[in-house]
């Protein structure tokens, strides 16, 4: 009738979900060699927390594959197509793209809103994952699964209907879109951090996998039901979500490994030559407000922490020790664990990043503001 060549899983559908698991493995050992080198400054400023998150929102989503593409037989515990699909595949594909958002979001907020994302932005985000993602499968599973999704014994397949198709892709357009729109404010991010090449590699291979998954699911609806249409529809998932993690995480992870030093340092040394009026836009503002120079979350301001020791001819604050633009301890602080072995200049970096920095008094001179200061029209001087 639908001139399809229907086959069920076998020796090939397991070929896969080995292949299938071993990219996974991989990546998780890519995962595991970046926590355990967590210090490693430009492997520290990739938000580890989030990209981790992201990838165990991939396996779950590859747990879900099985059922929807049906590699294994659909009886017992995996004919509960409702769970399988709706609460891991469809949940797990969409909390993958609200992640990816979060991570450029933040990057968003402290390169161009110059606002720093702390514990508690972090924890905001994951909320509004969260209720998001559960809704949008709550409200699916209260309704009745002939107009969504239901098990059919004597194909021992699942069935979805097109409505149910239609607008799981259509929140993925929107999802990817709203990314895209993130990606595009982040065009100006200096090349130390090099995250909008990055970003914009990531998001070609999303809009390759959401056009290939757009016309799977609206044009072959009967897909898994052909041997060679559902693995490649498999392997084209894990391989574009794995990618993405590889390509957050993948270049620092492999300079740690083959150009350990040198790598940091030429990275260090960049990241100074961008310059703070560049990287963090500190500019000539004589309130000195940066993504490191804001009130703190009880509004009480860091400047009013901040105190000379003369003896030593640097300066101390609490501010800066405790301050932290992202989620994830400090990943732009790096002068807390100079190296011995790394011989780099501290002069060179941002004011923001110095051993001896320090966030002077608001239109105070400091021990260091001097050189760095402007002449205005007025004749005063500010940073």
């Amino acid at each position: 009738m639908y001139h399809i060549k229907a086959s069920n899983p076998g020796k090939d559908d397991t070929i896969t979900i080995a292949v299938c698991s071993g990219l996974l493995g991989l990546t998780a050992m890519l995962l595991v060699y970046a926590w355990c080198n967590y210090n490693y400054r430009p492997i520290r400023a990739k938000n580890l927390t989030w990209t981790t998150l992201i990838y165990c929102a991939t396996v779950l989503w590859f747990i879900g594959n099985l059922v929807t593409n049906n590699h294994v037989r659909l009886v017992g515990v995996w004919s509960n197509c409702k769970l399988w699909i709706l609460w891991f595949r469809v949940l797990f594909v969409y909390v993958f793209a609200t992640m990816t958002i979060v991570r450029f979001y933040a990057l968003d907020r402290v390169f161009n809103q110059k606002k720093p994302f702390t514990r508690r932005s972090s924890l905001i985000s994951g909320a509004v994952v969260i209720v998001f993602n559960v809704t949008y499968c709550l409200v699916n599973q209260l309704i009745s699964s002939s107009l969504t999704l239901e098990y059919v014994p004597d194909l021992e397949a699942c069935k979805i209907t097109m409505a149910f198709r239609i607008a799981a892709v259509s929140v993925q357009w929107l999802l990817w879109g709203a990314c895209g729109v993130l990606i595009f404010r982040l065009r100006n991010i200096q090349s130390s951090f090099n995250e909008f090449r990055e970003s914009v590699a990531i998001f070609l291979v999303i809009i390759g996998l959401l056009t290939e998954t757009s016309v799977t699911n609206l044009y072959y609806q009967y897909y898994i039901f052909e041997k060679k249409r559902r693995i490649q529809k498999t392997y084209v998932d894990v391989v574009a979500s794995v990618l993405v993690i590889w390509l957050f995480i993948g270049y620092p992870v492999y300079k740690s490994i083959f150009d350990r030093r040198n790598y940091e340092q030429m990275w260090l040394e960049r990241l100074a030559k961008d310059g703070p009026g560049n990287t963090y836009n500190i500019n000539s503002n004589p309130q000195g407000t940066t993504a490191y120079a804001k009130m703190d979350e009880n509004l009480d301001s860091g400047f009013n922490n901040s105190h000379l020791n003369y003896e030593g001819n640097g300066i101390n604050s609490a501010y800066v020790n405790n301050h932290r633009p992202f989620g994830d301890p400090d990943p732009f602080n790096i002068e807390s664990e100079m190296s011995a072995h790394v011989p780099f200049n501290d002069n060179l970096l941002p004011m923001a990043l110095r051993n001896n920095m320090h966030n002077p008094l608001l239109n105070s001179p400091s021990l260091f503001a001097a050189s760095y200061m402007d002449s205005s029209s007025d004749g005063r001087h500010v940073l």
